[in-house]
């Protein structure tokens, strides 16, 4: 493996120039704080989820989310009670969003 050098990050920082700092940043981090604190927020309210993937879909920015959650919470409702679940979890998250996919689905045994 080649040691690193400052001549190597020269392509990377040209592409990420006139980006704002936080989304520069997303391209070395492997989670953002706001994917952290919406997967935190999720654990709480879903206690008994198998899986939750919280990706911010718009480059990092916090503007539009795309989360996956498997959960036992939602077994006998409807997609859209469980989205609503999702969504009265979220609640205050989402006011500073453009938007959010949400996949739910139940754990099969």
């Amino acid at each position: 493996m080649a040691a690193w050098s400052p001549a190597a990050a020269v392509p990377l920082l040209r592409r990420i120039r006139g980006l704002p700092l936080h989304c520069a940043q997303r391209m070395f981090a492997s989670q953002t704080e706001g994917e952290l604190k919406v997967t935190q927020i999720l654990k709480e309210h879903f206690p008994r989820a198998t899986a939750i993937k919280v990706t911010d879909i718009s480059g990092g920015c916090g503007a539009m989310y795309e989360i996956q959650i498997e959960s036992e919470e939602f077994k006998e409702k409807r997609t859209v009670q469980q989205h609503q679940m999702v969504n009265q979890a979220l609640k205050e998250e989402i006011k500073g969003m453009h938007g959010l996919r949400i996949f739910t689905s139940v754990p099969k045994h």
